[in-house]
């Protein structure tokens, strides 16, 4: 079985951080957001396809040199082609019943289960739903007492959605969904699933967390939620002189002495948190350095930067261009 992975996006809205590594390799808890979707597909699984367009050669090396159990094929889009361009570009290695998620996901569904709901129902695609109290900045869906979707909305206005039911970005589909979708650039929530209706969606509803990790903001979540799932571990190596460490945090082989670390911290290797520093719902990357009385809240520090003596750095994102 195939899974398909749709990562093509230039990661704009994670800038600076983004030029100099592709999103698909931006640490969550001390894995690339690529491996929270890879680890848990279902064992049937043995090859992971990625639509990719920006930066493949980091792609390329990084699953050199790390194996993740399956085989990786990377298909390079020269130009975006939406959603369903990027499905279609892939489909002569589709040759039956795949799962397909948008790069972005970070959540907590059972693909197991997914997939026996796909199987029972028998349907083109199924599609992943997560409730929301806002709908209005997704797409939404309707589904009658079957399970069966009936009708999408794009970002409806939040008083016009016909639920709070919103498309969670991860599907299973038949090999025939291919038939549907034209060559060239083409978007699966506005012009394939609309017309693919009477083939048999369906909406596969699911609980935990669900959060789209393209921006600062929704990653620095997913890191509090797993955090507060149990996630928090100290390397051996860490070296703490005088620290004081709030909540649920993961610090590796770092050097924090005399600051306040947390909650919700990640912190990689040779990090280096200095006297009367603070740093809270952050993550440092390997290098960083945070000099004597600095604050860090909600942000993100790349590798090897610096935040200087004394400086406050508040919901942003700091890294070499």
């Amino acid at each position: 079985m195939k899974a398909l992975i749709l990562a093509g996006g230039l990661g704009t809205r994670l800038r600076p951080l983004t030029m100099r590594m592709p999103k698909p390799l931006v640490p969550l808890l001390g894995k690339p957001l690529i491996s929270h979707i890879i680890d848990p597909l279902p064992a049937e699984v043995d090859t992971v396809i990625l639509a990719v367009s920006y930066m493949k050669d980091a792609l390329e090396e990084y699953f050199r040199s790390h194996d993740v159990g399956r085989k990786v094929i990377l298909a390079n889009e020269d130009t975006p082609l939406g959603t369903g361009g990027a499905v279609k570009n892939v489909s002569r290695y589709l040759d039956d019943t795949f799962i397909a998620f948008n790069g972005d996901v970070i959540c907590s569904i059972d693909l197991n289960d997914m997939l026996r709901y796909h199987r029972t129902h028998g349907g083109i695609g199924t599609m992943s739903l997560w409730k929301v109290e806002d709908p209005s900045a997704f797409g939404v869906v309707s589904t009658d007492a079957r399970g069966l979707i009936t009708e999408f909305q794009e970002k409806p206005e939040r008083d016009k959605a016909v639920s709070n039911s919103i498309n969670a970005g991860v599907y299973i589909f038949e090999k025939e969904i291919l038939e549907h979708i034209p060559n060239g650039v083409v978007s699966l929530e506005r012009q394939v699933f609309p017309n693919v209706l009477d083939r048999g969606l369906y909406g596969y509803g699911f609980s935990g967390y669900w959060v789209d990790g393209g921006t600062r903001e929704n990653i620095l979540k997913a890191q509090r939620v797993l955090l507060d799932l149990g996630g928090g571990k100290e390397a051996p190596e860490l070296i703490k002189e005088d620290a004081t460490i709030c909540g649920s945090n993961m610090l590796q082989k770092a050097h924090i002495r005399g600051c306040r670390i947390g909650p919700h911290v990640y912190m990689e290797d040779d990090v280096l948190v200095s006297k009367g520093a603070e740093v809270a719902d952050s993550m440092l990357l390997r290098g960083a350095l945070i000099e004597e009385g600095a604050r860090v809240r909600g942000s993100i520090i790349g590798p090897d930067c610096v935040v200087e003596k004394g400086r406050k750095v508040i919901n942003e994102i700091l890294a070499r261009q």
